[in-house]
């Protein structure tokens, strides 16, 4: 097969156009693969669902009969042990659930007044 002799540089140039494209692209452009997606907006709504649940957190908090005694509780607690102090006060064990979560615990102690 006789092919002309300007197809072979514009193949050339269409190939290595692809390539600099695709890694301009994933490199300065913002593109991501699909499983890179999946994990950031899994990500993006860890955090929603969290934020969405602080205002819950902070209502059980104001409500507790022994809200007093629990505050104590955490204030006296170091810094790395206030979540899991607010944890045992139950404030982070959302309605429906079986235990507390750990990150809207955090979160919660970031709103709580202490």
């Amino acid at each position: 097969m006789n092919t002309p002799e300007w197809l072979k540089p514009g193949i050339y140039g269409a190939v290595i156009g692809a390539v600099l494209v695709g890694v301009v692209g994933f490199t300065w452009d913002g593109w991501v693969t699909g499983g890179t997606a999946d994990d950031k907006a899994m990500t993006m709504s860890q955090k929603d669902v969290v934020a969405s649940m602080v205002p819950v957190c902070l209502d059980m908090a104001r409500s507790d009969p022994a809200r007093a005694d629990k505050m104590a509780t955490i204030r006296a607690a170091s810094t790395y042990q206030r979540r899991d102090a607010l944890m045992a006060a139950g404030w982070a064990t959302m309605p429906g659930t079986d235990g507390p979560n750990r990150d809207i615990a955090q979160a919660c102690l970031a709103e709580l007044e202490l």
